[in-house]
């Protein structure tokens, strides 16, 4: 099968290429795919996208008039895809469901340590040989309340690892996890409850017409003074101006974001020479107690393995004229 990889990134080629075995002519891109770089896709049977790729409506249109039959996405999330498009015009769409939980889970602890016990400020001081202490007092997490909003596989991960400090958790999702209840201690309650209670919170959720600003000024009100907010699900789960003000009143204490709801043509490219004309970003990136990093999250040895090897996967299906499990419907 002839297939165009958008977006490529140069750290992910060499594993799609081990998992490819050359079984597919396989073409790379930097472009990202949207209605304007659609053509790119003329004599290519499958595609293959990334998060920040766009396949709306006209663009779905445009890559089956192009003769495109398969997307293979490179992604759990799958918000940019039109799939009742898609599925009209009999183009099939695969994602991959699960890379490494632990990847995403490992990174939110991290952005979490790194916030609290203020290991930025700290290196930054040391750096220019200032060993003052002043203003860098943490806090112990164990014994504190971590709120999981989302325990699907990845908020299953991150349950496990605060279990690991001692915290107590409580979590908020619309189907329950028995085993987490079970083994970790987790107890459901209502998001105003877990938002309330919470002295961190970490969001684990897809994004969806249900889970868009699921974090706004509403629930913020009802945190705790202090709070740290953790996102490494999507940018647009929490309302960033709400988000924002919560920071510049101390209602929320601290954020580390992965993802941030306007990152789509921002993130994924070196944007120092030209700034982003992006008032929120900006403000975001200058107060001392936001800790943002670039959607990097995912990237493990062992998550781009499994991205490569599912995506490759999916497409070995196809081109065998089977369907593969990770087929998405509208």
């Amino acid at each position: 099968m002839k297939v165009l990889v958008y977006s490529a990134k140069k750290f992910e080629i060499p594993f799609l290429e081990a998992a490819n075995k050359t079984k597919h002519q396989v073409m790379f891109t930097e472009e990202a795919l949207s209605s304007a770089t659609a053509m790119k896709a003329v004599g290519y049977e499958a595609i293959s996208i990334f998060s920040a790729d766009e396949a709306c409506f006209v663009t779905i249109e445009k890559l089956k008039d192009f003769g495109v039959k398969y997307i293979s996405l490179r992604s759990v999330g799958h918000d940019n895809v039109n799939l009742r498009a898609a599925s009209r015009l009999k183009i099939k769409v695969a994602n991959v469901p699960a890379y490494s939980p632990h990847a995403i889970a490992e990174h939110a602890v991290a952005l979490l340590l790194t916030l609290n016990r203020k290991l930025i400020e700290s290196n930054a001081r040391v750096r220019h040989y200032n060993f003052n202490l002043d203003n860098l007092v943490g806090y112990d997490l164990n014994n504190k309340t971590i709120g999981i909003i989302g325990t699907g596989r990845i908020g299953a991960v991150m349950c496990k690892i605060m279990h690991g400090f001692g915290c107590k958790l409580l979590g908020y999702d619309i189907d329950k996890n028995i085993g987490l209840e079970k083994n970790y201690g987790l107890q459901y309650v209502s998001l105003a409850d877990l938002c309330a209670n919470s002295d961190v919170i970490s969001l684990h959720v897809p994004l969806n017409s249900d889970t868009h600003y699921l974090i706004n000024e509403d629930l913020i009100s009802e945190m705790k003074e202090g709070t740290i907010i953790i996102n490494t699900a999507r940018g647009a789960v929490v309302n960033t101006s709400h988000i924002i003000k919560g920071l510049r009143s101390r209602k929320i204490g601290a954020l580390g974001m992965d993802v941030y709801e306007n990152e789509k043509n921002i993130f994924f490219k070196d944007r120092s020479v030209s700034v982003p004309d992006d008032s929120l970003l900006i403000e975001l990136n200058a107060l001392p107690n936001v800790l943002i990093t670039g959607h990097h999250a995912f990237l493990t040895n062992e998550a781009l393995t499994n991205i490569a090897e599912t995506t490759i996967y999916n497409l070995d299906c196809w081109s065998q004229g089977k369907e593969t499990e990770n087929e998405l419907t509208a």
